[in-house]
């Protein structure tokens, strides 16, 4: 264990930071988009390292998404008010669904021709899910926390096969934490 701690320091400091980021999310609260920034600029340089190309550049995108969401939670429409938790609409679906396939072909190919990167289809339409994920999160759709465990159960696969048993882990732990999310933010619904 100590071993471990040694060798992947920054690892376990964005597995702290991405736990405090999601627990505080599933309470609805602010402070997890902080938490976000912290995480997403640690795993940038993990996943950079680990030639996981989409998901390095998917963590620059999470800092922007999570400024996005800081402004969404506080102020939402221009008024001072909470954004009440809500479900997407089929339209809005179909676009994120479009998105996705577009995103994971264009994306995929571009990684593997230029970048030599790693599991690049997989790597690609798990990012597009991830910012789809992150935008509904941030507009408050209960749906986000459906999206996160469908990512992470295949994250956790990716994970292991690239080594980083630790950040595998902590995608199990998401899991669980976007099972609570979900369940917490419907009860909030009523």
């Amino acid at each position: 264990m100590i071993e471990y701690l040694q060798q992947s320091w920054l690892e376990v400091l964005g597995i702290v930071a991405s736990l405090i980021c999601v627990w505080l999310n599933t309470r609805q609260n602010i402070w997890g988009w902080f938490w976000a920034i912290i995480s997403s600029g640690i795993y940038a340089v993990i996943f950079w390292q680990s030639n996981l190309k989409s998901d390095a550049e998917l963590q620059v995108v999470f800092i922007l998404l999570s400024l996005y969401g800081i402004y969404e939670w506080k102020f939402s429409k221009g008024e001072k008010i909470m954004l009440p938790v809500s479900k997407i609409s089929l339209q809005l679906a179909l676009i994120c669904l479009i998105f996705l396939g577009l995103f994971t072909t264009i994306s995929g190919y571009l990684h593997s021709q230029y970048l030599e990167a790693s599991l690049p289809y997989l790597d690609a339409g798990l990012t597009a899910i991830s910012l789809i994920a992150t935008w509904m999160t941030a507009r408050k759709y209960l749906e986000n926390w459906l999206l996160w465990i469908g990512a992470n159960i295949f994250y956790v696969g990716m994970y292991l096969y690239k080594g980083l048993n630790g950040t595998s882990l902590l995608y199990v732990l998401l899991i669980i934490l976007a099972v609570k999310g979900y369940k917490d933010w419907k009860k909030s619904m009523n």
